[in-house]
């Protein structure tokens, strides 16, 4: 008689940058989410894929549940939303360095509907670095009483393994959603290298540039030479952000492209050429027709 098998979907949530994409990295001992210390550096919903044994979790890590300022504000609430539809459990992702806010009262209300149905666990984060975490917890536990509270720090290994048993614990019976041997994510790898670029550029931009900027994988090929082709296209709102976003002398471009590659590299264990465009795509963030054609499909507009 073959083994019982358990599966489910876990939604991964939070207000903007509370580490819920570090968490899930960490959870899946690999890098599928882009990490910035920039809010809304997750866009879209992205399944990371967890299988221990007879035990598969589906991660879906959302963005952060924020109040909309466009059509991109928009898509990424709807994605939180809709991955929330059709959960076997709640990770709710709070930052323990802060009180709550207007944002994460917004994340409690959403996951109000859900109480009593399936398990919710209050993840406080940050731990490390939070001079009060007890208090922080008592008060985002306030805003949601009936979510499991518990405090952690994403980057901390033994933590995050018993966070990561005690979810593998929570599924039903219920047979796998991916085989076994299916890599950790289900994003195709054009979007996965566009992810990757994005968080560089992220990193090294300031102001208002890092959230106008798309970018979309054009090519990928297998050069005679065994090196990997990627040509891939960076969007912004504005002619004067494309011209921060290349620098002076085509400097911060070529840094975005070195770091990215170095991770590219890293990752494939390969040569990578990357070759980098900045294009001006007017007020993208703004347009269903745009966000559609840059990859963030969606039921707006």
């Amino acid at each position: 008689m073959s083994e019982k098998t358990y599966s489910g979907f876990i939604a991964l949530v939070g207000k903007p940058n509370v580490g819920k994409s570090t968490l899930l990295n960490n959870l899946l001992g690999v890098k599928v989410a882009p990490i910035s210390p920039k809010p809304q550096t997750t866009r879209k919903r992205l399944r990371g894929i967890l299988t221990e044994g007879n035990r598969q979790i589906v991660f879906v890590d959302t963005p952060g549940l924020h109040q909309p300022m466009d059509a991109l504000g928009e898509f990424m609430d709807q994605e939180v939303y809709e991955a929330l539809a059709d959960v076997n459990a709640v990770v709710w992702v709070v930052d323990l360095r802060h009180p709550p806010t207007p944002e994460d009262e917004l994340v409690a209300k959403a996951l109000k509907p859900l109480v009593g149905k399936v398990p919710i666990l209050l993840v406080g984060n940050k731990l490390d670095a939070a001079k009060y975490p007890e208090e922080a917890l008592k008060a985002y536990h306030a805003l949601l009483p009936e979510a499991e509270p518990r405090m952690l720090s994403a980057l901390d290994e033994k933590q995050v393994a018993g966070l990561k048993a005690e979810l593998l614990a929570l599924l039903p019976e219920g047979p796998f959603f991916y085989p076994e041997d299916f890599a950790k994510s289900d994003q195709d790898f054009g979007e996965w290298v566009a992810e990757i670029i994005r968080e560089e550029a992220m990193k090294r931009l300031w102001h208002e540039v890092p959230y106008a900027i798309a970018v979309k994988t054009e090519e990928v090929a297998e050069r005679e030479n065994g090196v990997l082709y990627i040509k891939a296209l960076l969007y912004v709102e504005r002619p004067s952000q494309k011209g921060i976003v290349i620098g002076e002398g085509g400097r911060k471009l070529k840094e975005i492209g070195q770091a990215a590659r170095k991770q590219l590299e890293v990752f494939l264990n390969r040569k990578v050429y990357l070759d980098l465009e900045v294009k001006v795509y007017p007020d993208w963030r703004k347009d269903p027709e745009a966000l559609r054609e840059l990859g963030y499909r969606s039921s707006i507009g």
